[in-house]
C-alpha cells in the first residue's frame, strides 16, 4: 500500500523572489500585517488532526493574470501574486477588483521531494473562490464549483520525476 502525501495549498509555495513583493496599498490591513513576507505566510498545517509526517506547503508567491473569462490560459503572465491572499486584499500585492466577466489564473511551478518517489500525492485546496480548473503539466486535474468548499486531485500520475511540474 502507497503512503498517502498530502501537498496542501491554502491557495498556495515557497517565494521565488522575495525581494519585489510587498503589500498593495492599505485596504484591510491589521497590526500582524507587517509581519508577512512570502517566506513566512501561514507555513501551518491547515488541519492540525489530519497532519501527515511528509507533506508541502505551497503558500508562497505565484505568478497570475487577471483577464477577461473568455481569454484562454495566457502564455505571459502579469505579476506576482502572495498566496494564500485573495487578489482583491492588499496583503496579495496586486490589490485589483475581480469583476463577474473576469477570470484569475495561478501558475507556479514546484519539485516533489525525491523521497516520496513512489508515494501517492494528494494535491488540497482549503479556500478557492466558486470556481476552480486545476492543471498540472498540461493536463485538466478538474474543475469544482461550490464556493470555499475543500477539494483534492490525486496528481500522482500527472507528475513529472526529476524536473520541475507546472
Amino acid at each position: 500500500m502507497k503512503k498517502e502525501i498530502t501537498a496542501s495549498i491554502l491557495l498556495a509555495l515557497i517565494a521565488i523572489n522575495a525581494f519585489a513583493w510587498q503589500p498593495a496599498g492599505n485596504k484591510m490591513k491589521t497590526k500582524w500585517a507587517a509581519e508577512i513576507t512570502p517566506d513566512n505566510v501561514w507555513q501551518e498545517y491547515p488541519r492540525p488532526q489530519f497532519e501527515r509526517s511528509e507533506w508541502m506547503n505551497l503558500n508562497g508567491l505565484w505568478d497570475y493574470a487577471l483577464l477577461p473569462k473568455t481569454t484562454p490560459m495566457p502564455k505571459k503572465f502579469q505579476g506576482e501574486i502572495l498566496v494564500p491572499f485573495c487578489v482583491e486584499s492588499s496583503l496579495s500585492g496586486v490589490q485589483k477588483d475581480v469583476m463577474p466577466d473576469d477570470k484569475i489564473w495561478y501558475k507556479r511551478t514546484f519539485n516533489v521531494p525525491s523521497e516520496w518517489q513512489g508515494k501517492k500525492v494528494i494535491l488540497n485546496f482549503d479556500a478557492v473562490d466558486w470556481e476552480a480548473s486545476v492543471w498540472l503539466n498540461g493536463c485538466l486535474l478538474g474543475t469544482h464549483k461550490g464556493a470555499y468548499d475543500r477539494f483534492s486531485f490525486d496528481i500522482t500520475p500527472y507528475l513529472k520525476k526529476g524536473t520541475q511540474n507546472l
